[in-house]
């Protein structure tokens, strides 16, 4: 199967992507077909090479203002300069002319500014044109309606006003119309021309005047949010200083390879992944983490693509292409979440089905039995029904859910939250348990000295500097550790004879007495069970002491659990260690259940247990309760996504964590899995506001007309006003 993507221009609709979607899911050669209204986009998996056209005809059908674009394109589009295999045309360009002096460079720019000043140009024009349009159309309605002029040219200028404000909705109805397609665009063209017939023009054409206005501002208001999405994730870079030997040359950063040297100077985005060979500065990193604090980076440092660079000056040496950078999986990952739908809006999707035709069946209902049982004219049954129609576009609806969820993966992904999908944005308010694994989850994976012991005749400093002693040429975290706490210069020429027995420990020669370092079983030592990671050193077959290690809790771990526990989440602890340990670390941070001694599998067992127990309990109390895992992402793979909802730990521009979970920290902060709850419930409740305030006032001015109490106007804000409050309520997710 082939993925393919486009980019839907001028779709400008909630409903009609799911109505595009839909029409696409019909056809069996099309698989996974996912049109994201929020970024304009269109998926479609088949086993066809070429399909550009065929999906063209068939949205051209559904939404014939629609254009079919290649999403690679979309930037290009935008800007108002397409031209049909551009991008192929500017990389052979960049391939022939890999070298330019700055002269050229300068003239580029210059180019690149003034064509830049040309399409934003372009799109006013167009923008304006619509709004000529509608001013034009008010203008002669005012003539026809208000000024003192004969019966006859009156109602041409009514006439003309009446063309004039229909002109994009009825053209869009008359396309689907012919295709045997109904939409929005068909019930405001009838109700204005039907209150035309009625003798209610005034009304008919506030109507259309009202709508136009609501649809400009409701595009306003959409095209408002994604800006406001797109700010929070502005980490994308424009271009990089590529280093030549005499010269630097500013590129595209998707032509720069892995091994190039790239300059990142004041002020400028850390355009790819790499590592520092030279220079220092401090960068920002909170659009990748949501930290406010700048990090100092100097040689040998490893540096992610969207930080920005506050200050200093840095050679980086490029470790990763553009497609696999930090920024670019960052920005793909938030990007596709929302094509993952949450229950809630699957849920609207199939009631904007049925919504719309049930109304035209009331509507209908209500012209032909309000005569009949109420005695009320022809006329008036007519204008109620019009109402109706008008009243039924379910556009609030189905536009503030999925912009809710849109606004949520945005919101979090600014704070260093990367979820995946709308799924896990409901799903995160109903975790009711919590599993931690406890190394790099709850601790950092590191050791630290916590006592030390001897034993005769030796004294602390001698059995730490036998220890480190041995230890000074090893990387294991252990031999960090002690070597940290010696915190001296080690003479490794004193040290002869060395030897090292893999999980056991070391053996060697100093000042001729025979050190041993290593486990109980290792010295031959027979003690009781420790607390902790122990090292025993042993010297000429006498036990001299041992050293006392422990993984070091995270700052924030008794904190974040804490703030967990407030919410009413139950907490666990899984990890391989010896029960002693683990109960010492669940008893200081907290942890209402530890499990010790645990292989991978009996992780995994024993989640499924808990997850067996709340399907139970879910079932039978009809609840949403959800179990989460939180592991490091590397090792916890086959837990994370058995969990309802796995959560890595991943640590800064962790690609194995971001596809093993279903949400990524891109710190190692805790505490942001409470923030990732706080943004689900939030967006949650905006969702339940939206939905009931849009039903409430169409259902009000529903029974309204059918007891010909509303007037059109009302009608009109039962339709794009509720929708423009929706999205701007919508907006709230986003604040602080």
């Amino acid at each position: 199967m082939k993925k393919h993507e486009f980019y839907l221009k001028d779709l400008d609709c909630a409903a009609c992507a799911n109505k595009i979607q839909n029409k696409l899911s019909e056809y069996d050669k099309y698989q996974n077909v996912v049109c994201n209204f929020n970024t304009l986009k269109l998926v479609v998996e088949t086993e066809e090479e070429e399909i550009k056209e065929e999906i063209s005809e068939i949205i051209g059908k559904l939404e014939p203002e629609v254009i079919v674009y290649d999403y690679e394109d979309k930037e290009i589009v935008e800007a108002g300069e397409y031209v049909e295999h551009h991008h192929n045309h500017e990389h052979e360009h960049h391939e022939d002319h890999h070298e330019h002096d700055h002269e050229h460079e300068h003239s580029q720019h210059n180019h690149e500014e003034t064509e830049h000043n040309n399409k934003h140009n372009k799109k006013i024009s167009k923008t304006k044109l619509n709004i000529l349009r509608l001013i034009l159309g008010i203008i002669l309605m005012a003539i026809g309606l208000f000024f003192n002029i004969p019966k006859v040219e009156a109602n041409v200028f009514i006439v003309l006003s009446y063309i004039i404000l229909l002109l994009r909705t009825g053209k869009n109805a008359l396309k689907l119309l012919k295709r045997g397609t109904i939409d929005e665009n068909l019930l405001v063209t009838i109700s204005c021309i039907g209150a035309y017939f009625i003798g209610k023009q005034s009304e008919g054409l506030m109507v259309i005047v009202l709508y136009e206005i609501g649809k400009i501002l409701e595009d306003k208001a959409v095209n408002n949010t994604r800006k406001s999405i797109a700010a929070l994730m502005d980490i994308k870079p424009e271009y990089a200083n590529l280093k030549h030997v005499d010269h630097e040359h500013r590129v595209s950063p998707k032509t720069v390879n892995v091994g190039d040297i790239i300059v990142v100077k004041q002020g400028e985005k850390v355009p790819l992944d790499g590592k520092v060979i030279s220079g220092s500065a401090f960068l920002n990193v909170s659009s990748l983490t949501g930290e406010s604090s700048l990090k100092e980076v100097v040689r040998d440092d490893d540096v992610l693509s969207g930080s920005i660079n506050e200050k200093g000056l840095i050679d980086i040496k490029v470790t990763k292409k553009y497609e696999d950078s930090t920024v670019s999986k960052i920005l793909e990952l938030v990007e596709n979440a929302t094509d993952k739908k949450a229950k809630t809006e699957t849920m609207v999707n199939r009631f904007s089905k049925v919504y719309t035709p049930i109304v035209i069946v009331l509507a209908i209902l209500t012209f032909l039995l309000l005569p009949i049982i109420t005695g009320i004219s022809v006329r008036d049954s007519i204008y109620r029904a019009l109402i109706f129609l008008v009243v039924s576009c379910p556009c609030a609806i189905v536009i503030s859910v999925p912009l809710s969820y849109f606004s949520a993966i945005g919101k979090a992904s600014k704070k260093g939250i990367l979820i995946k999908g709308s799924n896990f944005v409901d799903s995160l308010k109903d975790i009711k348990e919590i599993v931690f694994d406890k190394t790099g989850t709850l601790t950092k994976g590191e050791f630290e000295v916590e006592k030390i012991e001897s034993y005769n005749g030796y004294s602390e400093e001698e059995v730490l500097e036998f220890a480190a002693l041995g230890e000074n040429s090893s990387n294991h975290p252990i031999a960090i550790a002690i070597l940290k706490k010696y915190n001296q210069v080690v003479n490794s020429d004193r040290v002869i004879d060395f030897e090292e027995i893999a999980g056991k420990g070391i053996s060697f020669k100093v000042d001729n007495k025979q050190i041993k370092v290593g486990t109980s079983i290792f010295v031959e030592n027979e003690e009781e069970e420790n607390v902790g990671t122990v090292v025993y050193v042993k010297i000429d077959e006498r036990l001299a002491g041992k050293i006392i290690l422990n993984d070091v809790l995270k700052e924030e771990t008794i904190q974040a659990i804490n703030l967990l526990k407030k919410d009413g989440i139950i907490t666990k602890m899984f990890t391989g260690d010896n029960s002693s340990t683990a109960l010492k670390i669940g008893k200081e941070i907290g942890v209402n259940e530890v499990k010790a001694e645990m292989l991978p599998e009996d992780k995994y067992n024993e989640l499924e247990k808990i997850i067996n127990k709340y399907k139970e309990i879910n079932e039978k109390n009809k609840l949403h309760e959800k179990v989460a895992f939180v592991g490091d992402g590397i090792n916890d793979s086959p837990v994370l996504a058995l969990a309802d909802i796995g959560i890595s730990m991943g640590g800064v521009g962790a690609s194995s964590a971001i596809e093993a979970s279903d949400v990524v920290i891109m710190t190692d902060d805790l505490r942001k899995i409470k923030e990732g709850i706080k943004i689900s419930k939030k967006t949650n409740r905006i969702i339940k506001e939206n939905l009931l305030f849009a039903l409430i006032v169409k259902f009000v001015v529903l029974i309204l007309s059918v007891l010909g109490l509303a007037q059109m106007w009302m009608a009109v804000f039962a339709d794009v006003g509720v929708t423009i409050i929706t999205i701007f309520n919508t907006l709230r997710i986003l604040r602080h």
